[in-house]
């Protein structure tokens, strides 16, 4: 047996034994389905300055600028499909083991890929409101020919999502370390776990007694003293063979 095979099945038997387990997953697990981390080397950070174009104050300036970067980024995301990472999260839910998903991503993948409980830490570009009447649209449907787009009442729309400089709103927020603090196994999936405070919701589960899983291609700072088991390889490998093995015991 491989050092990876023993990791499989010592996750899979901690997750047989859990009570309640829940996810936090990063842009990593959605790299499998062509949406690049927005700090990796293809990331959109690497041709639009996130201070410039990714901050609500720049928002407010300038929003048809701004929306030049979100315009290249719904595209992106709304020709993306949920991968074998997404879809595996969805029946580990199925089978009972998962209860929730706190995700750090704005692409509604998690969603499309058949999880029901999912908490959307920084918002979803799903969906864009107008900043006058507040009606909400779908960002599929909006046309983004002149920029910025605008609402039927005239007013600016804006992506549903966490800016810089926002916060992150109160009930996901809430929600997210609710569920940290009270579940006994937690799975870290495809996070650089470099940005709070997302990254302190696997500390508060740790904190809590809960087993903390890692599966990332990279080492993080998890690795070092969070994470019980930390496998290195993408979720579209580890999260089916997990499953195998959950099936195979």
């Amino acid at each position: 047996m491989t050092q990876m095979d023993k990791k499989i099945t010592d996750t899979a038997r901690i997750i047989k034994n859990s009570k309640k387990m829940c996810a936090l997953t990063g842009a990593g697990i959605s790299a499998e389905s062509g949406i690049d981390p927005f700090r990796g080397k293809n990331g959109i950070w690497n041709r639009y300055d996130p201070e410039e174009y990714a901050h609500i104050d720049s928002f407010m300036r300038n929003p048809g600028k701004v929306w030049v970067m979100l315009k290249e980024l719904l595209a992106v995301i709304n020709s993306a499909e949920p991968n074998l990472g997404h879809k595996s999260l969805a029946r580990l839910e199925e089978m009972g083991f998962l209860k929730s998903i706190i995700t750090q991503n704005v692409d509604g993948l998690h969603q499309a890929g058949g999880s029901k409980k999912v908490i959307e830490f920084h918002g979803s570009n799903a969906f864009v409101l107008c900043m006058e009447c507040g009606k909400k649209y779908n960002s599929k449907e909006i046309s983004c020919e002149t920029l910025p787009p605008k609402c039927a009442c005239g007013g600016i729309l804006r992506p549903d999502v966490v800016f810089f400089g926002e916060q992150i709103p109160p009930k996901a927020l809430s929600e997210s370390f609710s569920e940290a603090r009270s579940c006994d196994v937690m799975l870290v999936i495809g996070t650089s776990a470099l940005v709070t405070p997302a990254a302190d919701i696997p500390v508060a589960a740790k904190e809590n007694g809960a087993k903390i899983i890692e599966i990332n291609p990279e080492r993080t700072p998890l690795s070092i003293d969070i994470a019980d088991i930390t496998i290195e390889a993408s979720a579209g490998r580890a999260l089916p063979a997990i499953i195998e093995a959950i099936e195979r015991t």
